[in-house]
């Protein structure tokens, strides 16, 4: 093995979490190397909802990357769900501001260009068909990786923080011995890419039949996303005609996007097992970012949002911590250096710690109570409970309400301000008001009482 390299931060995945990671800590001074076991730079990832929502668009933001979705043709994620009480269709108040927005865009596309970005970023060493086959550990703690090289040769990474970007199965979290929490989802999802498939106003689409789902998301240069997502109960018949159920599933949807007319530029592709992952977000010299530390349940399309989010949050919180310890010509101790600590020793790996503690904390209050209602929804494939039904029936009939599910379902607030007790005494109240009207035209703000 050759001597090992040394760098603040090493970073496994260079997928949208990691790519981002990458950026953000190498503009905050980090010396970063990027993984990617794939050697591809274009590769991306197929099996996705691809859908940014609202709540990551500072983080496109920051990292610069708006324009460039504009250009390459991203469509600003509008939608409209459809429900037993008929069709949510979220609008901006009248005089108001337009509501927040993020984009839909295929990951063919997205991968490769935030890949891009941080292989452009001074600081980051973008690594590719680099593999991780082990940690490096020193009392106790997490200093390096041991990598597989393009040429079959092993080789050695010494940093201050590893940062396990690499998806639900992560081999990151595998070796820290990470302890994993896996839900089981009773639900499994087909997809395909269509071309030339009109949709109502031209927005997202979203079905909610109870306990089954659909969504069709339009994307970059004309290409729209179809998805199935049915009751686990429905697999094996399903699986017997995977085309014939796939395209049912859809003539059967309410205002049905007229598939048959359409051009398919995809397989059908699908994911039979998909299990909710949740994962203490850091150890020791370690942090797990997107799906590595947290898996949602795509019925929702949280993934790529939450990737890019989780990679700021880490970034803001340990950037000075791994970060520091240069002197004023932007060099360490050769001694440092070698150790990976930065020029502080104990002091250094405290900072860092409590810099890893702050990241944990912020994780878990912006993203374990989605996650909890995530795996509720997902463990049984059951309807809607009584609270959903309260909200989902109001924002049908409500514009405002229909303002408040969006800012909840683009995870812009969390559980606890969605079912606030003014929230739910407004969503029984409009309830109430409907009870007994006559059935309201489609795509408007009410519907037929149930």
């Amino acid at each position: 093995m050759t001597r090992p390299e040394t760098y603040d931060v090493v970073i496994s995945g260079a997928g949208l979490a990691g790519s981002a990671a990458a950026v953000l800590l190498a503009r905050r001074g980090a010396r970063v190397a990027l993984l990617e076991r794939r050697s591809d730079p274009e590769a991306y990832k197929v099996l996705c909802t691809h859908s940014l929502q609202a709540s990551a668009y500072p983080v496109l933001n920051e990292l610069g990357l708006v324009p460039a979705l504009e250009e390459a043709g991203a469509v600003r994620n509008e939608g409209r769900w459809h429900t037993r009480w008929g069709w949510i269709e979220p609008r901006a108040a009248p005089g108001g501001p337009e509501l927040p927005y993020g984009y839909n865009v295929r990951r063919s596309t997205l991968d490769p260009l935030i890949r891009s970005r941080a292989a452009q970023t001074p600081g980051v060493d973008l690594l590719t068909g680099h593999r991780v086959t082990g940690l490096v550990r020193e009392d106790g703690r997490t200093v390096g990786v041991r990598v597989a090289t393009p040429r079959g040769e092993e080789r050695e990474i010494r940093a201050r923080l590893v940062v396990g970007a690499d998806g639900r199965d992560s081999a990151v979290a595998r070796f820290a011995e990470v302890p994993t929490r896996r839900h089981e989802n009773a639900r499994f999802g087909y997809l395909a890419h269509f071309r030339g498939l009109p949709l109502h106003r031209g927005v997202s689409h979203a079905w909610f039949l109870e306990p089954d789902l659909a969504y069709a998301f339009p994307n970059d240069d004309g290409v729209t996303v179809v998805a199935v997502l049915p009751d686990k109960k429905r697999l094996p018949a399903f699986r017997e005609d995977l085309e014939g159920s796939f395209y049912t599933s859809i003539r059967a949807l309410p205002e049905a996007p007229p598939i048959d007319s359409a051009e398919r530029v995809s397989k059908i592709v699908g994911m039979v097992d998909y299990p909710l992952i949740s994962r203490e977000p850091t150890a020791p010299g370690v942090a797990l970012i997107g799906d590595a530390a947290l898996t949602g349940d795509p019925a929702w399309g949280v993934g790529c949002g939450w990737a890019l989010q989780s990679a700021q949050w880490l970034a803001q919180a340990v950037a000075p911590a791994v970060s520091g310890g240069r002197g004023d010509g932007g060099e360490r101790d050769e001694r440092d250096e070698r150790s990976g600590q930065g020029g502080r020793g104990g002091r250094g790996r405290a900072e860092l710690d409590r810099s890893l503690a702050s990241y944990a904390r912020t994780h878990r209050r912006r993203l374990r109570g989605h996650q909890m209602l995530a795996v509720d929804f997902a463990a049984t494939a059951r309807p809607f409970n009584p609270g959903e039904r309260l909200m989902f029936a109001a924002a049908a009939r409500d514009a405002a309400m229909a303002r408040h599910l969006f800012l909840f379902g683009s995870r812009l607030i969390g559980p606890l301000r969605f079912l606030n007790p003014l929230a739910l005494a407004k969503a029984a109240l409009v309830n109430l008001r409907h009870r007994g009207r006559g059935a309201a035209t489609p795509g408007s703000a009410g519907a037929a009482p149930r």
